[in-house]
């Protein structure tokens, strides 16, 4: 069995996913296919992550390929979570991630319906609403915000508390839509750093809606792109990041004769089978990733990368502050002063080198900002202190 160990994990990531300037990507594009998917929980991620692995990108760049070429298109997948994919992988996440997600959204929301007495039958309400929205979207061809929504299907347009601790409101019939890939966040109304779409029907914002695989084949794509720019990886790895079952993804490791390779302490990862060489250090590097960015949020199993800083750099729900990287390993974040300019924090030390080369990232980062200071909902430890 091949040995893989930490650093060459490390220069993989490096490389796979454009962190090294001699292997930065070209446009937005480029860099979502080289992800995989990029999270866009935070509106603000998609084009930081696109910024840190290209040389000059703006933020019209991302736009462009957002909202014109549409080359690029939001939907909830893997874990309930609103990523960007690239355009040709959506008939493999529809059927698989996506349809998982809109199932288990279903039964939750049909439940709750009938806690919070909206309706004695949960499913027929939800079906009726779902009906009523894709109704008013029909006659729209450019989309309609979420408030306009309530105010045309008032049986949405309620809140109701089904839990002292979880409030609920019926507009996320839209999300569940949005699951089923029926509709889908169009055109953004605010700001790159905020998210204010308008709801639109999938087949008016794609045109022609590509005939979705079968779910098997849908998660075989998903893992075999995932492989490439993640692996190797465990199995605990590709179940967490799917949020799938084992079954699935075992299944799918088959069907793509993924090879079984030895990580660093004793576990066991896994390649594709034309992608088993060895992947050389390519030299000094440094990158300061947003929140919630793929690179940090990408294993379940961290360590290679993260070393002892996990604590300091997720909040109590998982979810990845920003993270300065130094040579494959996190070696602390970065926030903005009253002023704008970029800080690094370290949580190690580094060498002079390496602090140079953070040190001018940080000013690229500042530079690209222009005094524009992010707004950022997760906030890690480190951030914070």
């Amino acid at each position: 069995m091949r040995h893989v160990s930490d650093a060459e994990r490390r220069a993989r990531l490096a490389v796979r996913h454009a962190l090294v300037p001699a292997f930065r990507a070209g446009s937005a594009q480029a860099v979502t296919r080289a992800m995989t998917a990029l999270h866009a929980t935070e509106p603000a991620t998609v084009y930081l992550s696109c910024w840190a692995r290209t040389g000059s990108l703006a933020a019209a760049d991302v736009d462009r390929a957002l909202y014109e070429g549409r080359d690029l298109v939001k939907q909830l997948a893997m874990r309930r979570t609103l990523f960007v994919f690239p355009r040709e992988l959506l008939p493999a996440v529809w059927p698989s991630a996506s349809a998982r997600v809109a199932a288990n959204e279903r039964a939750r929301m049909a439940a709750e319906v009938v806690k919070a007495g909206l309706a004695a039958d949960g499913h027929a309400w939800l079906d009726r609403a779902r009906a009523e929205v894709l109704a008013v979207l029909a006659g729209a061809p450019g989309g309609r915000t979420a408030t306009e929504i309530r105010l045309a299907v008032p049986m949405i347009d309620v809140k109701v508390t089904v839990t002292p601790t979880d409030p609920w409101s019926a507009s996320r019939v839209l999300t569940q839509l949005g699951a089923t890939a029926d509709i889908v966040r169009g055109a953004n109304t605010g700001g790159w750093h905020t998210s204010r779409p308008r709801w639109t029907l999938m087949r008016h914002w794609l045109g022609t809606v590509p005939a979705p695989l079968g779910a098997a084949e849908g998660y075989r794509e998903i893992v075999r792109r995932w492989l490439y720019s993640f692996g190797p990886g465990t199995e605990d790895d590709l179940v967490w990041w799917l949020g799938a079952t084992k079954t699935a993804v075992r299944t799918a490791l088959a069907e793509l004769g993924a090879v079984a390779v030895a990580l660093e302490p004793g576990a066991t990862g896994w390649l594709l089978p034309d992608d088993l060489g060895e992947v050389s250090d390519p030299g000094p590097w440094a990158a300061l990733l947003p929140v919630l960015d793929p690179a940090v949020m990408g294993w379940q199993g961290r360590d290679f990368y993260l070393g002892p800083h996990r604590d300091r750099l997720f909040d109590r729900r998982g979810n990845a502050g920003t993270t300065a990287w130094a040579g494959g390993r996190v070696v602390g974040c970065w926030v903005q002063d009253a002023a704008g300019a970029v800080e690094v924090r370290l949580l190690e030390p580094v060498t002079p080198a390496e602090r140079r080369l953070l040190d001018a990232e940080a000013a690229r980062l500042t530079e690209w900002l222009a005094g524009f200071r992010v707004p950022m909902a997760y906030l890690s430890p480190a951030m914070k202190s």
